[in-house]
């Protein structure tokens, strides 16, 4: 897909607005899709801080922190992406939402070759691609946070993609947004989360038995296996809720007890505590 120009990006939060980030710094046209005025604006200061810490530290030019924001647009109507090459929707993780976005492109995306990628981290792609007329056109393009930092990509294709659509995205994420691809089945948790949850609840678990606190266990997990974050200090850049939906749908599909979400991390999430975003989570943090 070198000749794609256009994409569009369903949501703007953490992850929709690093995507957004990238492919406007790599030199696509990007529109982005939110659901209300003041989430859009939220959507665009978000992404405007990212570029402007880019320029203070010196990974970016000038000229390229300007060109970067003229090519982002927004939109709160998903039919304007009508004219888009390829769609990633980054909306919540949450299957019915996701279900009613990707019903919604299918509608209003022009372009019968158009690629519809979802970012889902543990929802199974076919559930979203049967949701359309076009499953051979939907894939999971799953990124990870923070998106302008991480290399990597997982490319999932449901049992319905077909085999010219893995080719045109893997070919998108590398040469158009210098990303790195693995390909991964369509299971819920894919590859790395499918890894990474069970280690990040045992941690939960951990502080829940009083084996230990928080900063013990980051400190002991980044000074004793080298990790850059700690397990928990991850599940508060993750967000706790996000963390507590991919468990949820990975417990439904394995029946593992490994998957299910702890009562610790339940209880923070309906008390707020979701980590960063809310000032939060196993630590503290500015607002």
């Amino acid at each position: 897909m070198d000749s794609v120009t256009r994409i569009g990006v369903v949501g703007c939060g953490l992850m929709g607005s690093g995507i957004a980030e990238v492919a406007a710094r790599r030199g696509l046209d990007v529109l982005v899709c939110e659901a209300t005025r003041d989430a859009a604006t939220a959507g665009r200061r978000r992404v405007t801080a990212s570029l402007d810490r880019g320029l203070e530290r010196g990974k970016l030019s000038e000229a390229d922190h300007e060109l970067a924001l003229h090519r982002l647009k927004f939109t709160q109507d998903l039919g304007d992406l009508a004219d888009r090459e390829i769609v990633i929707e980054a909306v919540a993780e949450n299957r019915d939402l996701k279900t009613e976005v990707m019903k919604t492109l299918d509608k209003t995306v022009t372009d019968p070759r158009a690629v519809l990628a979802t970012n889902t981290s543990s929802i199974p792609v076919v559930d979203l691609a049967i949701a359309t007329a076009r499953p051979e056109r939907v894939i999971g393009l799953h990124f990870f946070n923070p998106v302008p930092v991480q290399h990597l990509v997982e490319l999932i294709p449901a049992l319905t993609t077909a085999h010219d659509t893995v080719d045109r995205a893997r070919d998108f994420v590398r040469s158009r947004l210098g990303k790195r691809t693995i390909q991964a089945p369509d299971r819920s948790g894919f590859v790395v989360n499918a890894l990474l949850v069970p280690y990040l609840l045992s941690a939960v678990r951990m502080v829940e038995s009083g084996a230990a606190g928080p900063e013990d266990i980051d400190r002991g997990m980044e000074l004793g296996c080298a990790h850059p974050m700690g397990p928990l200090r991850l599940l508060d850049l993750i967000g706790l809720d996000t963390a507590q939906a991919v468990a949820e749908s990975m417990y439904e599909e394995y029946k593992e007890p490994l998957y299910a979400p702890p009562v610790l991390l339940r209880r923070m999430v309906a008390a707020g505590r979701l980590g960063r975003k809310s000032g939060r989570g196993f630590h503290h943090y500015d607002a």
